[in-house]
């Protein structure tokens, strides 16, 4: 992958080096091995240390962009292997798209998601899933409350996962859900405030929830359009359960869906990629035309409240279950490209918490 900065004049590269010198990464020098195979809307983890370290991938759809390629495999990638290796599958008869999956306190949790049958019905799950590397085998957790696919979600101080909105079988929830990996249950967060949606982008960082767009309900011709919104929460650390929700200026750029998300805290947060038109797991839009993936960065200051956008990143990316940031890397894992096509590829930049010596 080659940066739209190569080749470009000595003062364009002075000015971009000024932006980057806020919280933007940068290219990365090497990039892990690819998959197995092509995988999009597939899970995806990272955990830092322990026996388990490493990235990890698991659901997702193949190539064939079918209900039948929809899969239960699950993989590892361990601490400097060149070459993942498959895992027991997750659990269930079917495979599973729209779930997340987050390393938390040496494990690989996984969470909801949807099947779809041969005649195309599809059922959110409430699944949680939970692979201990040092056993190596898959236990359940309990199950969530509210069965969501297509959720926001990410994890709170190495302890709790956030799942914010999603849809619940036949239509988007504005339900905040919260599980406490240790005690095994689920708490009920502050709702939502915002357009209950699916396919929303969006992390957990410190102590900030980021919420970010996503498809709703239109009533219209076309049966599902993007919401335009971004909310940041805060979650209160004495009482995890109360997160004081705010509205965000407009980001830059479309309204968009399934982008890439992370960050660290106070020192930013980042959405790389996803489209401008929601679709279904097959990359055609509700309106029926094809979805075509975007490159562009958008970088949040949460103190500040302001957005940055840099168009043109990396080559355009969509259906991302995460931004995992790993080591002294930030990754994305598979996905689709342009025309729809499902990828193997594994992306890196550095580490954006760690420019400037974060």
């Amino acid at each position: 992958m080659t940066p739209v900065v190569r080749g470009t004049p000595k003062s364009v590269l002075l000015a971009l080096a000024l932006v980057f010198a806020s919280p933007h990464p940068a290219r990365a020098q090497t990039a892990p091995p690819p998959l197995p195979m092509p995988l999009t809307n597939n899970a995806v983890a990272a955990l830092e240390r322990g026996p388990g370290a490493g990235l990890y991938t698991m659901l997702g759809v193949d190539s064939t962009k079918r209900w039948s390629g929809i899969t239960r495999r699950a993989f590892h990638l361990p601490r400097g292997a060149t070459a993942w290796r498959e895992l027991p599958s997750v659990p269930g008869p079917l495979g599973r798209l729209a779930s997340l999956a987050f390393g938390v306190k040496g494990r690989v949790v996984v969470i909801g998601g949807y099947t779809v049958d041969s005649a195309g019905a599809e059922r959110s799950l409430p699944n949680v899933d939970i692979w201990d590397p040092a056993r190596r085998v898959w236990r359940s957790g309990a199950p969530t409350p509210v069965a969501v696919d297509d959720a926001v979600g990410g994890v709170w101080r190495d302890s709790i996962i956030v799942l914010v909105t999603g849809w619940h079988d036949t239509d988007n929830v504005a339900d905040v859900q919260l599980y406490d990996v240790v005690r095994d249950r689920w708490m009920r967060g502050t709702r939502f405030p915002g357009v209950p949606v699916f396919g929303g982008s969006g992390t957990v960082s410190g102590d900030f929830v980021l919420v970010v767009d996503g498809a709703r309900r239109s009533g219209g011709a076309v049966k599902y359009t993007l919401a335009s919104q971004s909310w940041l929460g805060r979650i209160d650390p004495r009482d995890p359960t109360r997160i004081a929700w705010d509205t965000l200026p407009t980001h830059p750029g479309p309204a968009r869906y399934r982008a890439a998300a992370a960050g660290c805290g106070t020192r930013g947060l980042w959405l790389f990629g996803g489209t401008d038109n929601p679709y279904n797991y097959d990359g055609i839009g509700y309106d029926r035309r094809p979805s075509e993936p975007l490159g562009e960065l958008l970088t949040l200051d949460p103190v500040a409240r302001t957005w940055k956008a840099t168009p043109n990143w990396y080559a355009a990316t969509m259906d991302h279950r995460g931004l995992l940031l790993h080591r002294n890397r930030a990754l994305i894992v598979g996905g689709m490209r342009a025309s729809q096509a499902v990828s193997r590829s594994i992306e890196a930049w550095r580490q954006p918490c760690l420019v400037r010596g974060r």
